[in-house]
């Protein structure tokens, strides 16, 4: 006999956030409804980072509660890196998406991980969203998987080849010879 997992046995995410030293959105991404209004959610925003700005969490992940919420967070330069989860949900697993999130960031940033880099390259971040997490439901936490997704997307936006780095340029390469062996 089958037994499936429900949704609610899925470890859930509440939320994404990627806010500059100011507590303002870089980037956001909600999975819930707990925060139905954009102003409800600035809202939220901004009490994580008044509650949070103070702290030092630049060399490893800090955890915090608030609103009845987990919040596991990263500083990196002008960056602020947070995941949200409820308060039921295992802290080990917020911290391992906050993880892969910042390991992939830094990936598709090529190690230049600030604001303006993170500001010129938002399209990268917004994918990586999309890969991380589904609907609140994790999907992939490991940076080198999900930086490879992010960079297929991009070299498949239809960017020259002169414009690809090494590893995508193999990438794609390996991709075409699949397809004509598979084809």
């Amino acid at each position: 006999m089958a037994t499936f997992l429900t949704q609610e046995a899925c470890p859930a995410i509440k939320n994404i956030l990627l806010l500059d030293s100011e507590g303002k959105r870089i980037a956001v991404r909600y999975f819930t409804d707990e925060w139905p209004t954009n102003t409800g959610k600035l809202a939220f925003e901004k009490s994580i980072f008044t509650k949070t700005q103070k702290t030092s969490a630049r060399s490893e992940a800090e955890i915090t509660m608030l609103e009845d919420n987990i919040i596991v967070y990263k500083f990196v330069q002008d960056l602020h890196f947070f995941v949200t989860g409820s308060i039921t949900e295992n802290e080990l697993i917020l911290a391992t998406v906050l993880q892969g999130f910042f390991d992939s960031v830094t990936l598709l940033l090529r190690n230049n991980v600030d604001q303006r880099e993170a500001l010129e390259n938002l399209d990268l971040i917004l994918l990586c969203f999309d890969e991380i997490v589904d609907r609140g439901v994790v999907l992939e936490t490991d940076a080198s998987v999900i930086a490879g997704k992010v960079a297929n997307h991009s070299i498949d936006d239809g960017s020259t080849l002169s414009e690809q780095t090494i590893s995508q340029a193999l990438a794609t390469a390996r991709e075409h010879l699949t397809r004509s062996l598979l084809g």
